[in-house]
C-alpha cells in the first residue's frame, strides 16, 4: 500500500494561522452574512444590546468576538 501525502507538512498544526485580523480580509467590506446576522442577534439579545443593520463582514466578526466575551459564549 502506498502512502499518500496531502502536500503539506504532516507535523503542521492545521489551525495555525487560521484566524486572520478582520481588517485584512479581502471580503471584509462586504455586507455581513446571514449566519453572522443570526448569531449576532442571539448574542445581542443575551447581552441586552442592539445590532446595527449595516455592518460589514469584518465589523460583524469583531462584534461577535466582543459579545462572546461579554456573554461568556464561545469559550472552551
Amino acid at each position: 500500500m502506498s502512502e499518500q501525502t496531502s502536500g503539506r507538512d504532516e507535523n503542521q498544526d492545521p489551525t495555525q494561522n487560521a484566524e486572520k485580523d478582520p481588517e485584512t480580509w479581502v471580503t471584509g467590506d462586504e455586507p455581513m452574512t446571514g449566519p453572522q446576522r443570526s448569531y449576532l442577534q442571539t448574542l445581542a439579545r443575551e447581552a441586552g444590546r442592539e445590532v446595527p443593520e449595516d455592518l460589514d463582514k469584518a465589523r460583524a466578526s469583531e462584534l461577535i468576538d466582543e459579545l462572546q466575551q461579554e456573554t461568556g459564549r464561545g469559550q472552551s
